[in-house]
């Protein structure tokens, strides 16, 4: 028993740190956090928040995100 549950905690443990590396958990936060304690406050769409979050990276023209 032992040796399943050892590749399944192993491959668990990647899933979750790829997904934190490429912000795939940014928008599940989000909505954790926006709803607070009220669970009928508005939340943004996937979309918009994508979008809004895309614009606040590049938002800033000093820093250099992958480019020159």
């Amino acid at each position: 028993m032992r040796l399943i549950a050892a590749p399944r905690r192993a491959a668990a443990w990647l899933r979750w740190y790829v997904t934190e590396l490429t912000g795939e958990n940014a928008y599940q936060r989000y909505r954790e956090r926006a709803h607070g304690d009220d669970p009928s406050a508005p939340v943004l769409g996937r979309r918009e928040f994508e979008r809004l979050r895309q614009d606040h990276k590049y938002a800033d023209p000093t820093s250099h995100h992958g480019c020159c």
